[in-house]
């Protein structure tokens, strides 16, 4: 294959079956010649890269990767040695590509090459997801380890929190009015302690989640109605769905829970700005695939669900521990309801994950498709009609 020649929709017969190997592969798969153009890029580097092969091809290697990257210096050291070379957490970012791009490379020489011996091949693994996965085996973690708390706090906290709000309610009927104020101090703090064990008893509950068929977009919109009815009124809440999307395997009222939570979350970041947005999407990620608690079985994760607003984001030093139990950032927080966003997420089988930076921060869900036999969205509506 000489430089500029083809991509991957246009590949001649004689290569097509290796085209279609490739787009079949998750990684991104790129082909650079000796004059350091890109020859050849798969599905997956389309979208890693974030414009066709066409206009790959246009372009050298050293347009789509940041100043002095170690890949420079890795394709020159592979054509030299003529062998291959594995580098691993390699940080691609920059502002052209988007956000982090830190990767794992595999760079090869290409044999057979009559018209180029310089070509190389480049295969790229996001590490992003990988260290998906490994964060949310922390959250897990950190879930399970609220889980005896709270057990051990329903039962030696509740109990003479409920003699001291009866005390208290006993001896506000015969006390002056100022000592009145006293008590009733008294009894809503407690109040407010008991509600917080309440919520922090919600991580004891192992039993297995009822999970069925959930049209994902009718727990969004149901959501959507929740949020501009209350505490998201002056926030604009738009949205940018999937509309053939399959539907999700899961428990319909803990979904609500969990995008109330991140919805909330995003409005409270947004705060006053005039111009705060909250953006609801979904979308059908294909390549992931991670085992299910309590079950031997692994499966696919390919339905993205995102809560995306402009506020002044995370910050960075907050990001990796933001699903654990009591990190906040507000005044009167918990931190209780991240990690509780953590466990659901994690007993339905998925990930959930922060991308945050200044004015976008990207709460991201990954779930399973539903294992029965409901209909898909689009079915359903043609199904009524």
């Amino acid at each position: 294959m000489s430089a500029g020649s083809v991509g991957p929709t246009d590949l001649p017969s004689d290569v097509g079956v290796t085209a279609h190997v490739l787009n079949t592969i998750q990684h991104p798969v790129i082909m650079v010649n000796g004059e350091g153009n890109i020859s050849y890029a798969n599905w997956a580097a389309e979208i890693f890269f974030g414009v066709s092969a066409d206009l790959l091809r246009r372009h050298t290697i050293d347009q789509y990767i940041p100043f002095g990257s170690p890949l420079l210096a890795l394709i020159d050291h592979v054509r030299e040695r003529r062998g291959p070379i594995n580098e691993y957490r390699v940080d691609l970012s920059s502002p052209k590509l988007g956000g982090e791009k830190l990767v794992d490379l595999y760079v090869a020489p290409v044999s057979g090459e009559a018209d180029d011996d310089n070509s190389v091949v480049i295969v790229l693994q996001v590490r992003t997801m990988a260290d998906k996965i490994d964060r949310q085996l922390t959250h897990r973690a950190a879930a399970r380890s609220v889980t005896g708390l709270a057990s051990m706090l329903a039962h030696e906290i509740k109990n003479p929190l409920s003699g001291i709000r009866g005390a208290a309610q006993l001896l506000e009927s015969s006390v002056n009015d100022e000592d009145r104020a006293l008590t009733r101090l008294i009894r809503d703090e407690t109040d407010r302690i008991v509600s917080l064990v309440d919520r922090m008893e919600v991580f004891s509950d192992e039993r297995p989640v009822d999970r069925q068929p959930v049209n994902i977009h009718s727990v969004l919109d149901h959501v959507k109605a929740v949020a501009l009815a209350g505490f998201a009124r002056d926030i604009r809440i738009s949205e940018q769905y999937d509309p053939s999307l399959p539907y999700v395997f899961a428990n319909r009222d803990q979904l609500i829970q969990v995008f109330l939570n991140l919805v909330k979350n995003a409005s409270e970041s947004i705060g006053d700005a005039a111009d705060g947005e909250i953006m609801l999407t979904t979308a059908y990620r294909p390549g992931i695939r991670l085992s299910v608690p309590g079950s031997r079985e692994k499966v696919s994760l390919p339905l993205e669900f995102c809560v995306i607003d402009n506020g002044p984001g995370v910050p960075d030093d907050l990001v990796p521990h933001l699903f654990d139990p009591f990190i906040t950032t507000k005044t009167n927080g918990s931190g209780l309801g991240l990690a509780l966003v953590a466990k659901i997420v994690g007993a339905h089988g998925g990930i959930v994950e922060c991308d945050s930076q200044n004015k976008k921060t990207v709460f991201r869900i990954l779930m399973p498709v539903s294992k029965g036999t409901a209909l898909w969205p689009d079915d359903e509506a043609e199904a009524k009609a």
